[in-house]
């Protein structure tokens, strides 16, 4: 069925105003971007700030057969928040409702409220969102919880899928639902009984299947966003808890997020971080078992190549630039709500890895200007080895899981891939005790040979993580696209029937970002890759990632910086291919 879209067009535009749509070439283009390395233009922009608008573009939509992509802020990694035919961007106006509780035990966030400001909210009653993403300034709550995105503390215990209360949601067909009212629960059992009794038989016929549901619970006990959240299905049995939580982490894919309401997780009143400094990435991944526990709020491990990619820039300890070659960190934090408790945490740490030999003895320290910067180190890792990249080239960011014991094993094994696939500037650091890895490489996109070799670079690292270490291709940065192609590989058939099963229930007609999480294109990850051509100075350091496009006064006018970045982009690549088009 071919698409009309200027038919589309004018339907959109005579309901919803031409304010809120575009189809002007240079607009779409503008909005063909996120943070990650895919490029795909959509056809038509919708900018939505009230369910109603969004309820007539899925009506549209749905009468024109037409792909619906939706997008929060776009800070997504993995080329989850671009796509074909619309593209609904929530709007600068609406979706930003936070409501507390009355006791302060949740709080009720629009879609798109940034999750910074959740918790800046919540900060006078010693509160906080369980998720702590490192674009928590940036996110926005719609596009965290469907990424199930996570972070430095909160792990794999107080993320969406743990934290999640109740959620305001619009399914495919323009649908409504609060799955915290029961007069909306009541009347979507009506007019959806058919969609309840699927979803109920499913978790029904997993539960009878105890390899499957133990295949999915050991998965599930690391940090795992590959594929839908079928441990909903093994976790839950009522059909509104398994809609919560099969939509955390389902990337616009089976229904649009309106409106999230949080149980609200306590923010402890004292800290204290130390930076142990080992001789090597080995024997600091060692050090990460004997700490796991009450003592410990966060670990994050800095390999080598992470550690000189900071060495010398402003604010960074001064004392990086004497360490051996070959050094690794773990950034330690402890927390507590006691003076007592936190020397307690602090001590017991220390005693755990006496047994490893350190180059630097390790310190706590609870004074904010010393352990603010140690964690100004570790967030500035992306931006700063983005920044620094050669000229004309990607910046990649992925993330896997593995489970603790080999995680010393798989840092060296992916190093040696590193340097297998031409990317010795590669880095990893990340999460250690939710043994998450992040990794970092520097690609050029330039021809089909670099192409190729990022391709089987990706290939090889599906078959360490999965088949050797049975780990997570993705952690906490959602599937996307950069990763379908691996779901099923990781997950085995029958868990991938499931998922494939769960798309159809909610969208049976695959409007909803469609292609995301699930395709059957064993290439897509290596297709619409945007091209990085040289520019000038200042434009090529950018990593399009849009973390600065809150605090940008034009975001709301016309072009945030990365969208008028991307345009300079394509503007210089057309010069040079003499395309005219």
């Amino acid at each position: 069925m071919t698409i009309n879209y200027q038919v589309v067009m004018d339907m959109l535009t005579s309901q919803l105003g031409s304010q809120a749509v575009s189809n002007d070439p240079v607009r779409r283009f503008a909005w063909s971007t996120d943070a990650s390395y895919f490029r795909i233009v959509p056809e038509i922009v919708v900018h939505a700030d009230t369910p109603e608008q969004v309820k007539i573009t899925l009506n549209i939509a749905n009468a024109h057969n037409v792909p619906v992509t939706f997008r929060a802020a776009g800070t997504s990694l993995s080329g989850q928040a671009i796509g074909e035919g619309i593209l609904l961007i929530l709007g600068h106006d609406g979706f930003r409702n936070i409501d507390i509780s009355e006791d302060k035990t949740s709080i009720t966030l629009g879609a798109a409220v940034i999750g910074s400001d959740a918790n800046m909210a919540l900060k006078p009653f010693n509160k906080k969102i369980g998720p702590d993403p490192a674009t928590l300034a940036s996110a926005q709550i719609a596009g965290m919880v469907a990424n199930n995105a996570s972070g430095m503390c909160c792990g794999t215990a107080q993320n969406s899928y743990q934290t999640i209360k109740s959620a305001k949601l619009m399914f495919a067909d323009g649908t409504e639902l609060d799955t915290g009212c029961p007069d909306s629960k009541a009347a979507f059992s009506q007019s959806h009984s058919m969609l309840l009794a699927a979803l109920t038989d499913l978790a029904q016929l997993t539960k009878n299947n105890p390899t499957l549901s133990a295949r999915i619970r050991k998965k599930f006990s690391i940090k795992n966003t590959t594929g839908y959240s079928i441990n909903a299905l093994v976790d839950f049995s009522d059909p509104f808890d398994l809609i919560n939580h099969l939509i955390v982490g389902s990337e616009g894919t089976l229904a649009f997020v309106n409106e999230v309401t949080y149980h609200t997780v306590e923010e402890a009143q004292f800290k204290a971080s130390a930076m142990a400094v080992f001789f090597n990435m080995e024997d600091a991944a060692r050090a990460v078992p004997p700490i796991k526990g009450d003592s410990v709020a966060a670990a994050e491990l800095l390999d080598w190549a992470s550690i000189k990619s900071v060495t010398g820039k402003t604010g960074m300890p001064k004392w990086l630039s004497d360490l051996p070659e070959g050094s690794a960190i773990l950034l330690i934090e402890c927390r507590a709500n006691d003076p007592q408790t936190l020397v307690k945490y602090t001590e017991d740490v220390i005693q755990k890895i006496a047994h490893i030999d350190t180059e630097r003895p390790t310190e706590f320290s609870n004074d904010p200007v010393v352990f603010g910067q140690y964690w100004a180190m570790r967030s500035g890792l992306f931006p700063i080895i983005g920044g620094a990249r050669p000229k004309g080239t990607s910046v990649i960011i992925e993330d896997v899981a593995f489970e603790l014991q080999h995680l010393a094993s798989a840092a060296s094994d992916l190093t040696a891939l590193f340097h297998k696939h031409g990317y010795p500037e590669g880095v990893i650091y990340g999460h250690a005790l939710a043994g998450n890895f992040h990794f970092i490489i520097t690609p050029t996109f330039a021809s089909q040979d670099d192409i190729n070799r990022f391709q089987g670079f990706m290939k090889d690292v599906a078959d360490m993580v999965i088949n050797k270490y049975d780990g997570s291709m993705k952690a906490e940065h959602g599937t996307g696209r950069a990763v379908a192609p691996f779901v099923e590989m990781e997950w085995g058939t029958d868990a991938y029937t499931l998922m494939k099963q769960i798309k159809q229930i909610f969208d049976p007609s695959k409007l909803l970002n469609p292609g995301v999480i699930l395709n059957d294109d064993s290439l897509v990850h290596v297709k619409n890759i945007k091209p990085c051509p040289i520019v000038d100075d200042f434009v090529d350091k950018c990593i399009e990632c849009g973390f600065c496009e809150k605090t940008c006064p034009t975001s709301a006018l016309n072009f945030s910086p990365r969208q008028r970045i991307a345009v300079l982009r394509e503007i210089e690549r057309l010069e040079q291919s003499g395309d005219k088009k």
